[in-house]
């Protein structure tokens, strides 16, 4: 079964990749490594939840959030690639998780991103990764994820 879909098997669709906000790409190959830039959890053009996870954003809120930025990156990814059946593997994913400084479980929150790659793209969807706690994120969006993935050349 194709990662496209996995996904509508999921009831998800991925948005379209817009252009970056910034002066960076939002996927830049080299050989076979596709690195995804770090997306937010933007959804039809509005952040769902602003604020800090453990005040004003709630476990559950961020875990949901960790998902949009999935949709978002993989939407970069098929952006770039022409098609998510490239991939071959997720190699890693780092998240950052804006949050109160009593706020221990940033690891449940991207728990939230894993569980979707895996279940997008099988095994080769299990990756390493890192899971941060962070002061702040721009625009004040809870959780924003980059994705390393590799890819047919």
């Amino acid at each position: 079964m194709t990662p496209e879909a996995r996904l509508h098997d999921l009831g998800l669709t991925l948005p379209e990749a817009g252009a970056p906000s910034h002066s960076y790409v939002r996927a830049r190959q080299t050989g076979s490594l596709l690195y995804i830039a770090g997306h937010t959890p933007k959804r039809a053009g509005a952040y769902p939840f602003l604020g800090k996870v453990g005040g004003a954003v709630t476990l559950e809120q961020a875990q949901e959030a960790a998902r949009i930025c999935i949709l978002n990156a993989l939407a970069s990814a098929r952006q770039h690639l022409g098609t998510l059946e490239r991939v071959t593997g997720v190699i890693k994913v780092v998240g950052y998780v804006a949050s109160v400084p009593e706020f221990t479980r940033q690891p449940q929150v991207m728990n939230a991103a894993s569980d979707l790659l895996i279940a997008v793209f099988g095994e080769a969807g299990r990756h390493a990764r890192t899971s941060l706690g962070v002061a702040v994120l721009p625009e004040d969006v809870p959780v924003e994820i980059e994705l390393i993935l590799e890819v047919q050349a």
